[in-house]
């Protein structure tokens, strides 16, 4: 676990860089055939797997390093639910924990920027991201996701996410589930361009319901497995989105295809965007909208990853670079550094 409580860590950095895809990218290896039900999560028990499972964290972990940033990396647990792990024939291995302490050990390999890297226990739906109808009603999913929320708390995550959510029922039940561990908790929604999650539900009122059922409420919110210029749109909309849903969504894990989720669905090639303009484009909301979080999801690798970082690492005021370099001369012991835009030294509230 990361010596630095997450609500401190996300006080103290102004922009945080985000880890790129990683299922997407194994899935792109002929080499490497996923789990039909854990998807990538059982990679950490076979060698060749474990091997390019590492090799694409290393690379995130590289560049943010090499670029002086913190970087937010999450477990391969996406899809790690009891059901899933039992019907995979693994009940008797603690998968969540062995994949936690699998990054754990990536995080220590590098030394002092390890206090720099905060590592979340990766959870999402029961069923199909992109597809609300399948979402579980609020208590079906609290009762659902509260094993594996638990497992991955227990584990020592630095704060748990549940990622890639269609719908605000299903959203609000994981919300409970990871509420009652005690551990920090991220709820990240996949959006539409009028502001809504897939449901329909405006992000207004999905942002208000959650935080006002759920307690402890989320520690903030992310948007991801949705293109920049959707997320740009959501954020900005006029009826569907409010000053609070800018204060509470903090990030975007953006992918690189300019889709509606029914579109990408039916896609059968990779949708793919020059590097340098998804790093520009994910800069440039964390410079006008504030988010905190900004990193890649489906169609990007270490090179959107690296083109952002750059644009991150030389932005305003010499970009986050010196901060956190600063963070590392002193042990991590920094006071939360003033910078502008308008959120971005975010606060609990």
């Amino acid at each position: 676990m990361n010596p630095i409580p997450f609500a401190e860590f996300l006080e103290r950095f102004p922009c945080i860089l985000g880890e790129g895809a990683v299922i997407e990218r194994l899935r792109r290896n002929s080499d490497l055939d996923l789990d039909p039900y854990l998807v990538n999560s059982a990679f950490i028990y076979e060698g060749e797997k474990r091997a390019a499972l590492e090799t694409i964290y290393r690379q995130y972990l590289d560049i943010g390093r090499d670029s002086g940033l913190p970087l937010l990396m999450s477990t391969p647990t996406w899809r790690a639910n009891r059901e899933r792990i039992d019907a995979a024939g693994h009940a008797g291995k603690d998968v969540n924990g062995d994949n936690v302490r699998y990054l754990e050990g990536l995080r220590r390999s590098y030394g002092e920027y390890a206090e720099t890297v905060v590592i979340c226990g990766l959870m999402s739906c029961r069923g199909d991201a992109y597809d609300p109808a399948e979402a579980l009603a609020v208590y079906e999913a609290f009762e659902f996701h509260a094993w594996q929320a638990g497992r991955l708390a227990d584990a020592g995550v630095d704060f748990l996410l549940a990622a890639t959510l269609p719908a605000l029922s299903e959203a609000t039940g994981i919300a409970l589930a990871m509420a009652a561990t005690g551990t920090p908790y991220v709820i990240s929604f996949v959006v539409r361009p009028a502001g809504t999650l897939l449901d329909g539900t405006p992000l207004k009122d999905a942002v208000d319901a959650i935080d006002s059922l759920a307690a402890p409420r989320p520690l903030a919110y992310l948007i991801n497995c949705t293109h920049a210029s959707f997320a740009r749109a959501a954020l900005t909309h006029e009826a569907n989105s409010s000053p609070r849903v800018l204060q509470r969504i903090i990030g975007l894990l953006a992918n690189t295809a300019p889709l509606s989720p029914e579109d990408l669905n039916d896609s059968t090639i990779l949708v793919e965007e020059d590097p340098q303009r998804f790093g520009r484009a994910l800069a440039d909301l964390h410079r006008e909208l504030g988010l905190k979080i900004v990193g890649g999801c489906c169609g990007t690798d270490d090179r959107h990853i690296r083109a952002l970082a750059a644009q991150l690492a030389t932005g305003l005021q010499g970009g986050c670079r010196a901060t956190v370099c600063e963070a590392s001369r002193s042990g991590g012991k920094v006071d939360p550094p003033v910078w502008p835009p308008c959120r971005a030294s975010f606060h609990i509230t």
